[in-house]
């Protein structure tokens, strides 16, 4: 973990006291919360009790027919054009026999409406007075009042108008006959027809019945008819509290009746800033119910608490107002009487939403945490930047007194380092960094040097062996005192001090080598040029060997040092001519990079061992060390000066067998060296 992050993690410690600040405040919200729910509840369960007692809430049960007030004048023509307004609130009519219907019931200064629709692809007519009748498809509608119930047949074989049939004996009070509009098409019939306002009505059935479903013919369960009650409104307005929307609910959701409103209009001198709007709502405010149906003006209600208080279990939620930066409390408790839930009433108040604290001093003392917290975050990210921004500054020095392979450069000593003269820890790094690489560049250039050195100071002893041992064969020759079996011995210690010469003469040319790379001045060029050259050159070495060369249609100019390049091409290039067989065959190529170019020199042959292709570039590595006696010895700095000329040149040099196995291809990827300064 970097230091930055570090101190960005102690800074985040500091959270410790606005976490706290914030659970004590969402703690104190949600208790505020819950009490507010509760004491509407209790105001919910005081009316509830109330509507019970002096009966106000007729039992109805959860099979009622619910009576909408119609919206608008209602023709009776068998089209549901009038009815378009109520069509989302549509009850489901079905049957014990499977038939698909919905039911829609509205009432005016007129009378009671009906609309039924059935589903019906396969249809079979006949009139309501033919004797089969009840064979075919129809819809059974039963009447009931106080002095019994009555029930009648509507059948038709053509649309248009159909004169209900009675079906039971007359009941005072009801009618014996019922007109009514049919209408079907390919997807099923439609009934509609009108009761008058001034009938008696308890209760309503209405059954439909499909021939190709069959069933029970003369189905039609007789439901109460529930609607809205302005008498009950006015009870209700009455037993309410006051600023609070009430309504009465039967058990299956449909409206009774209703009081008061809801303004979630927050006042303008409650509001309070927007930044503490914001602090509140990402902070504190609890999750709210999106806005549904609960504010408008529907006949039926099936939000959760509702559902959950006709169970019998009372609940409270809280909504999103209509208005931004308002909340609804909503509580809705079961009208239970002798046992049994006769309906639900629902209280809601409306709520400003930021904030529900009655203490303000909470909210300020969470903001004062937060002001806090930012204010100790950007003083320590501020330190922890300029911290980082100064090791970054002592890590690039030391990186820049490096050279590509590691090596410190020799100039370390006349480098100073980066706030050396700070009074801090980060001062006494730097000192001691100076002082490290004023040692290990004199240690570097000590072994830098070596190997000029021992080639300069082996040359006079060896010269001397050579010398002395050739007089004394001269010697011995001239004395005939030279045995025959000592001569062998003569030949192996001159082979010896050739080969040593041999390795002498190589490290002296390697350490020249390096500084001939350091000391190479760059000038632009067209690399293909220096690549065709140097193709044309091999050939002729190439002997039986194929040699073929790819270049690039273009030109591909490059600011670099040719005479180094072609220095490292051939020291490629012999590698690859001492692996590869007399019939085989080899490749140069040169492609263009977007940051340079790549050279590719690939052979035929046997392929690299994975143990080497990582190690091949280094110095005094070789594929070749067991040498035939009598052969020049290879010290593998071909390579290595390779992997000098292509660092030099900002690339790399890499080695790879062939993808088909065939051999082995030597990569050397360069970049336009730095363009210099004129003074």
């Amino acid at each position: 973990m970097t230091l930055r992050r570090k101190l960005l993690l102690v800074a985040l410690c500091t959270l410790a006291l606005p976490v706290a600040g914030w659970q004590y405040a969402r703690q104190m919200e949600s208790l505020l919360r819950e009490g507010q729910a509760q004491a509407l509840l209790a105001s919910a369960r005081a009316v509830a009790r109330s509507l019970a007692v002096t009966g106000a809430v007729q039992a109805q049960g959860d099979a009622g027919w619910y009576v909408q007030t119609a919206v608008n004048p209602i023709t009776v023509d068998g089209y549901a054009d009038d009815w378009a307004p109520l069509t989302p609130w549509r009850q489901p009519l079905g049957s014990a026999q499977g038939a698909e219907g919905s039911l829609l019931l509205a009432r005016d200064g007129d009378g009671l409406y009906l609309y039924a629709q059935v589903s019906d692809t396969r249809r079979t007519r006949a009139d309501a007075g033919d004797a089969n009748a009840l064979t075919a498809d129809h819809l059974i509608l039963a009447l009931a009042n106080e002095a019994g119930q009555q029930r009648y047949l509507l059948a038709s074989a053509a649309p248009g108008v159909v004169v209900a049939q009675l079906l039971d004996p007359p009941v005072p009070g009801l009618p014996d006959q019922l007109a009514a509009q049919w209408q079907e098409d390919g997807s099923g019939f439609r009934v509609e027809l009108r009761l008058p306002a001034t009938l008696p009505l308890r209760g309503l059935g209405v059954g439909a019945y499909v021939a190709a479903l069959g069933g029970d013919r003369m189905a039609a369960p007789v439901r109460p008819l529930l609607g809205y009650s302005e008498a009950l409104s006015a009870e209700l307005a009455q037993l309410a509290p006051d600023r609070v929307q009430a309504r009465v609910l039967a058990p299956g959701g449909w409206l009774l009746a209703r009081s008061g409103g809801l303004n979630t209009r927050p006042g303008v001198d409650a509001q309070p800033g927007w930044f503490a709007s914001l602090v509140y709502r990402s902070l504190l405010a609890a999750r709210l119910e999106d806005a549904d149906l609960w504010s408008q003006d529907v006949p039926r209600l099936a939000t959760g608490e509702v559902v959950t208080a006709a169970s019998g279990h009372p609940a409270s939620v809280w909504r999103a107002g209509e208005e931004r930066g308002s909340v609804v409390l909503s509580a809705a408790v079961p009208i239970v009487r002798d046992g049994r839930i006769d309906g639900v009433l629902l209280l809601e108040q409306a709520r400003r939403a930021v904030p529900l604290l009655a203490n303000r001093a909470l909210l300020g003392l969470l903001l004062t945490s937060i002001g806090v917290l930012l204010l100790a975050a950007a003083i320590l990210l501020a330190f922890a930047t300029r911290l980082s921004v100064r090791l970054a500054r002592l890590r690039n020095a030391a990186e820049r007194a490096q050279l590509n392979d590691g090596q410190l450069d020799g100039q370390t000593q006349r480098i100073t380092f980066p706030m050396s003269d700070a009074r801090d820890e980060i001062g006494d790094l730097a000192r001691s960094f100076e002082k490290l690489f004023d040692v290990v560049g004199g240690y570097t250039d000590y072994l830098r040097t070596l190997a000029s050195k021992l080639s300069h100071e082996l040359n006079t002893p060896l010269a001397i062996v050579k010398s002395s041992l050739d007089n004394l064969e001269h010697a011995l020759q001239q004395q005939a005192q030279l045995p025959a079996e000592a001569q062998p011995y003569l030949a192996r210690a001159r082979d010896g001090v050739a080969r040593l010469g041999a390795l002498v003469r190589a490290m002296g040319e390697a350490s020249r080598m390096e500084r001939a790379i350091a000391a190479a001045e760059a000038e632009d060029v067209d690399l293909r040029d220096v690549v065709r050259g140097c193709a044309d050159a091999y050939r002729a070495l190439a002997g039986t060997r194929r040699l073929d060369c790819v270049l690039p249609e273009l030109p591909l100019p490059m600011h670099c040092a040719p005479e180094l390049i072609a220095q490292a091409l051939d020291k490629l290039f012999d590698n690859a001519l001492s692996f590869t067989p007399a019939d085989g065959w080899l490749r140069l190529s040169l492609r263009p990079l977007d940051d340079g170019a790549e050279i590719e020199l690939a052979n035929q042959g046997a392929p690299l061992p994975a143990a080497m292709q990582g190690r091949l570039f280094d110095s005094l590595v070789s594929l070749r060390d067991k040498a035939v006696p009598g052969d020049a010895p290879h010290l593998g700095l071909g390579l290595y000066v390779v992997r000098l000329v292509a660092e030099r040149h900002g690339g790399s040099a890499s080695a790879r067998n062939l993808d088909d196995g065939s051999g082995v291809a030597f990569s050397l990827r360069l970049r336009h060296m730095p363009r210099q300064r004129l003074a």
